[in-house]
């Protein structure tokens, strides 16, 4: 048993909270850069910014709400 008095694995509810986040964290920077790139004409570069923060941002989000709790 674990601490929070349930099973070991996340919740249902948790996996779809993860599964917002998780997008919402990609799509948002990668939307700037779209826009960005718009505004400032530079070709494809802050796309690729925008989805290299995008997976940075999504796997924070992973360690430190799921997995470090499970260390």
């Amino acid at each position: 048993m674990s601490a929070r008095g349930g099973g070991g694995g996340p919740t249902g509810s948790e996996l779809v909270g993860l599964g917002v986040l998780l997008a919402a964290s990609v799509l948002v920077p990668l939307v700037v850069g779209i826009a960005i790139d718009g505004a400032a004409h530079t070709g494809p570069l802050f796309i690729f910014v925008g989805l290299i923060v995008g997976v940075a941002a999504a796997c924070a989000v992973v360690y430190t709400r799921y997995i470090s709790r499970y260390l």
